[in-house]
């Protein structure tokens, strides 16, 4: 029963995160087919993301509040994900190119196979 509880919850909270949160929403676009060119100027994005991660663990350094931490993990799991989703879209872009150039030479090849060979008299 209370198993039963967790996992709904977490698969509710997976959910709205996914649904609302915008760098979900970015990454859910660029793992499309028409956006897996944009996962490179994503890790740009990342990039900028780890950047504001480290200069909050400066703030706080010196002197602001350690309730930054919370703002400095979030930007840090956030770039991470930009970072990492580079790599990704590049993979999946190169595995679907391959699988489209497979699709069109077996279409050539059945368009081939179909044509009438003219008849000579």
């Amino acid at each position: 029963m209370l198993l039963t509880r967790l996992w709904n919850a977490s698969i509710r909270t997976r959910r709205f995160l996914r649904r609302w949160m915008p760098t979900n929403i970015l990454l859910d676009k660029i793992r499309t087919r028409r956006g897996l060119k944009w996962g490179i100027p994503a890790m740009l994005l990342g990039g900028i993301y780890l950047f504001a991660a480290a200069y909050c663990t400066t703030l706080i350094d010196h002197g602001w509040s350690e309730w930054l931490y919370l703002v400095f993990f979030l930007l840090l799991w956030n770039g991470l994900k930009f970072v990492l989703m580079g790599p990704v879209s590049l993979a999946l872009l190169a595995r679907v190119r391959f699988h489209e150039a497979r699709a069109r030479s077996h279409s050539k090849r059945a368009a081939a196979a179909w044509e009438v060979a003219p008849v000579s008299n």
